[in-house]
Order: C-alpha cells, then sequence, then structure tokens
C-alpha cells in the first residue's frame, strides 16, 4: 500500500489509473479505523480495481466548541489495517493541502440536512459536503463506500451527487455493532462503561418499537 500525501500527487495517480481503464472505489474515512471501517474498504476491494482509503480530520465540519482536537488519531496502526484490509492507497492530506489559505468556497445541500443532527450541528454537514466533494476530485473514484452509521450523511452524500452530477456510484452498507448492539465508532472511546450500557438502550428501543409496528402497534 502507498501513502500519498498531496492532492497533486493523488490526481496525478488517478489520472494514470483511469488511463489504464482501472475502476476506483474510494472509502473516505477520519481515521481511528475499526471493523466497521475495514468492512466498507474490504467490500471496496470486491468491486473495484483499485481501492483508495482516504484519512483526514476533516476540520470543516467540526463546530468550535467539538472535538477537532482530541479527535482519535492512530496513524501507524490505521496503515497497517487499511492495507491488511485490501487498500491500495491511502490518501493522507495536510490540512493546509486541502484547505490553502486562498479557500474561499463552502456547499450547503438543504433539504436532507434541515433536521435531525443538521439542526443541531448547523455547520456540520456543509463541512461534510465540501471535504467529500473534494475527496471524489482527488481521487477521481468510480464508486463511493459509507456506512450506514452516519445516515443523515449518506443522505447528504446521495443528493449532493445527483445534484452535481458528479459521476461517483455511492455504495451504502450496513452499520457493524459490538455484540451489545451499539454501533462500532471512533467515538465510543470517549464512553465510560456505564455510558455505553445506556447508549445501547436507543438501539434496543429502537428494535423494541419495529417489533411493536410488525405486530400492528400503534
Amino acid at each position: 500500500m502507498l501513502v500519498v500525501k498531496t492532492v497533486e500527487e493523488m490526481q496525478k495517480i488517478a489520472k494514470s489509473l483511469q488511463k489504464q481503464g482501472k475502476t476506483i472505489a474510494c472509502v473516505p474515512t477520519m481515521g481511528f479505523l475499526h471493523e466497521g471501517h475495514l468492512g466498507l474498504i474490504q467490500y471496496a476491494r470486491e468491486k473495484a480495481d483499485i481501492v483508495i482509503t482516504t484519512l483526514f480530520v476533516n476540520p470543516t465540519q467540526f463546530g468550535p466548541t467539538e472535538d477537532y482536537s482530541q479527535y482519535p488519531r492512530d496513524f501507524e496502526g490505521d496503515c497497517r489495517k487499511a492495507e491488511e484490509s485490501g487498500a491500495d492507497y491511502l490518501f493522507y492530506p495536510e490540512v493546509e493541502d486541502m484547505y490553502p489559505v486562498e479557500f474561499n468556497s463552502t456547499l450547503h445541500i438543504s433539504g436532507v440536512t434541515d433536521r435531525f443532527e443538521g439542526a443541531f450541528r448547523p455547520e456540520h454537514f456543509d463541512g461534510v459536503a465540501i471535504v467529500v466533494a473534494k475527496l471524489f476530485g482527488c481521487t477521481m473514484a468510480d464508486i463511493a463506500v459509507f456506512g450506514q452509521k452516519d445516515f443523515q450523511q449518506t443522505l447528504l452524500i446521495k443528493r449532493m451527487v445527483s445534484d452535481l452530477n458528479i459521476p461517483v456510484e455511492i455504495v451504502v452498507m450496513p452499520t457493524v455493532r459490538r455484540e451489545d448492539g451499539l454501533a462500532k465508532s471512533s467515538r465510543n472511546r470517549y464512553l465510560t462503561e456505564g455510558q455505553s450500557a445506556k447508549a445501547n438502550m436507543i438501539h434496543q428501543a429502537l428494535i423494541n418499537g419495529g417489533l411493536a409496528i410488525e405486530k400492528g402497534i400503534r
């Protein structure tokens, strides 16, 4: 697996791969890879000739009081896991390369971002949209693979790709969960054992609600 650290180099490689007729799958991540991420990479490995995993903790999707500086990072571990899961390239750009001093663009996708998480984190999805659009431009992907855990994010990306005529197929894979039912997440490390148990109650409540609806309970 080759680690690529600049936008220019990544685009040069992607153009060369396209000329060779290779299909490219992109798996965007913010790193601290877990089984959920690795499943996405493995799926991409099955569907494309070349797999590019991106590792970029994107500052534009964090609010001023959120955990950008504390977000868990493990570059060496991520390299090992990505390579073992089948990635051909790890795109690992610097913030200054993705957002140079003169950068002055925004991207807002309305509708799918108006409610739920978007209502509480109004700038978050704008940051997601701009970075994903840039990652698609850097990797020139034919396929991009995301996890269903970030459901509203997947709706945003599908809408963006459709609206902007970006020629990439969006694949959404099922959420990978721990044995107790809690979704695998890089931020789970913030939770104490007691908090993990409480968080899992949300998942269990949704399951119980779905079962009730199937039985006709309204």
